[in-house]
Order: C-alpha cells, then sequence, then structure tokens
C-alpha cells in the first residue's frame, strides 16, 4: 500500500499537462504523489487515451458534481488537478476539497483571468493588449473562477509576429509543463507530510 498522495487528474481535451505530469512521475519528479485517476469531462477526448496507454484508471463524468464527487471520494483521492478542465466547479464542491485541488491557467494572473478565459482566449488577450511577457500560474482552487491562492508563476516572452497559436504552444513548453509537476509535487508532500 503506497502512502503517496493520491492525485486525480480531471481533462476535458486533448491532454497536453496531463501528459507532462505523466512524463514527469515516470522521471520521478513527483515522488510524493501518484497519479492513480483520470476523469474526462466527455467521451471520446485523446486525454483519457493518454490515461489508458499509462495504465491510469480513468472515467468519464459528464455535468454530474454529485457523481464526480463519489467517484474521487471511492478513489480515495487527496489531490485534485484540473488540467484544461473546462467546467466551473461549484463553490460546494470547491469547500468540500478545500487547498486540494489546483489550476494551471494560461497567463500571470491576475492579467487575462476570470469567467470565459480558457484556451486561446487569454493568449488574444495578452496580444491584444500588446503586453511584452506572459506565462502561466498554478493557483489553488475556489469559488471564484482563477481567485485562488497562487501557488507559482513562470513568466514567457512575447516575440516579435506572435499569433495566439504559437504564443499557446510557447507557454504550455516554456511554463505550464514545468510548472504543474512542480505544484503537483509541492501539494503532494505538503498532503504527505500532513498524514505522517
Amino acid at each position: 500500500m503506497s502512502d503517496k498522495t493520491k492525485i486525480a487528474v480531471l481533462v476535458s481535451g486533448g491532454g497536453t499537462n496531463l501528459q507532462a505530469l505523466i512524463d514527469a512521475e515516470k522521471r520521478g519528479e513527483i515522488p510524493d504523489g501518484e497519479i492513480t485517476l483520470v476523469i474526462g469531462s466527455r467521451p471520446g477526448i485523446y486525454a483519457l487515451e493518454r490515461a489508458e496507454k499509462a495504465g491510469i484508471r480513468h472515467e468519464v463524468v459528464q455535468k454530474d458534481e454529485e457523481k464526480l464527487i463519489r467517484t474521487l471520494e471511492e478513489n480515495g483521492i487527496e489531490l485534485i488537478i484540473l488540467a484544461g478542465y473546462l467546467t466551473i466547479l461549484s463553490e460546494d464542491f470547491t469547500k468540500l476539497f478545500k487547498n486540494r485541488i489546483i489550476n494551471i491557467h494560461p497567463s500571470l494572473i491576475p492579467s487575462f483571468c476570470g469567467k470565459g478565459m480558457y484556451g486561446l482566449k487569454p493568449h488574444e488577450a495578452a496580444l491584444a493588449r500588446g503586453v511584452k511577457v506572459t506565462g502561466a500560474t498554478v493557483h489553488l482552487v475556489n469559488e471564484i473562477p482563477d481567485g485562488g491562492r497562487i501557488l507559482l508563476q513562470k513568466a514567457v516572452e512575447i516575440q516579435e509576429g506572435d499569433t495566439a497559436e504559437i504564443l499557446q504552444k510557447r507557454v504550455m513548453e516554456q511554463a505550464e509543463w514545468k510548472l504543474l509537476p512542480q505544484a503537483a509535487e509541492m501539494m503532494s508532500k505538503e498532503i504527505r507530510d500532513t498524514k505522517i
């Protein structure tokens, strides 16, 4: 029986951040945590195939928060990572798992964040505003979209000729895929230390 922190990753799309977590775990970068469950918000998404290939248990839970809570509790989940999960969680849900949910957002919060700011939108907003630096933020999740305590941030320079798509890729490669495993380990260790 592993005493590692049990992690669930919640996904809604291709799962590139999930893959970054799986790869980091394989490299031994999350020694205090273990991804034991992946939950997709809809069937047929590539993220579920990534979980399958990595031998991680996976399920689909569509717009049913009670079922989501039940699934997490039945699997003994201690840390929830939102990795491109496009469903807004209720205040009741975030209170139930207080300080146990982390999210990655593709901007330097408090810039270009909040309700409706996901996918390419934060990158489009950064380019439209003319900022020279953007990045990614890992934060705890509370009832306010992108409103929880910031855990880690990493800046990424905007370059001449960037499109939202080019910028999105650079932010993922330079910031998101590095920060998310770091935050997963940081939180896993914190949770594990409280159990000892």
